[in-house]
């Protein structure tokens, strides 16, 4: 299918915290409970418009685990956008948000957009992690903010296509150098008006995915 652009997209943050079911609500709009943990680095796409623009997105969600935190590094570079999640119910996962954004600051492009997700909203009786404490650490560290619910889908359109359209103005600032493709931004063959509905658009997703 044709587009205007491609971003490319990596998502970040704790085992367990739901990257691999906020994609996979994103690209399938489904919710799967029970997941084998992402090994490595899984991948997803779907197509979004933005200002009458077809725009692809190529999501990588990576392994939260220690272990391949050396894996997880390669893929910051040529990345446009960062999702860094955590979860509402478990203030550890909030408490190492700072090495997760060490780590994204250090080995990406200085111009990706960061969003901070805090995921899982629908658990409100669990919550650790007031919604003011993100909006503060998002305010302190120059982030967009959310929260989500993988599971009832609420917010997640929003944080990856908002993430889309802040890549999106960067672009139109002249932030971005389209040509360059180390930036996780590509031209693709199509620049004149979309003629595909927003949101449509075909989703690839490895069947093995990991809430992690």
């Amino acid at each position: 299918m044709s587009y205007a652009y491609l971003f490319k997209y990596i998502i970040i943050g704790d085992t367990g915290v739901g990257k691999s079911c906020l994609l996979l609500q994103f690209t399938d709009k489904r919710f799967q409970p029970v997941h084998d943990l992402t090994i490595g680095v899984e991948f997803g796409a779907r197509m979004i418009t933005i200002d009458g623009k077809q725009i692809k997105l190529q999501i990588w969600d990576t392994a939260g685990q220690e272990a391949f935190r050396s894996i997880t590094r390669s893929y910051y570079r040529g990345a446009a956008g960062a999702l860094l999640v955590y979860d509402i119910t478990r203030r550890d996962t909030f408490d190492h948000l700072t090495s997760w954004l060490e780590d994204a600051r250090q080995h990406s492009n200085s111009n990706m957009v960061i969003m901070l997700i805090g995921n899982k909203s629908d658990l409100e009786s669990r919550r650790e992690v007031k919604k003011e404490e993100g909006e503060a650490f998002a305010r302190e560290h120059g982030l967009v903010f959310m929260e989500t619910s993988a599971k009832t889908a609420a917010n997640v359109e929003e944080a990856f296509i908002n993430t889309a359209k802040e890549i999106y103005e960067k672009i139109q600032e002249g932030v971005f150098d389209v040509n360059n493709e180390a930036n996780g931004i590509k031209l693709g063959p199509q620049h004149g008006p979309a003629n595909v509905h927003p949101g449509s658009g075909n989703a690839s997703m490895s069947q093995s995915g990991g809430c992690c």
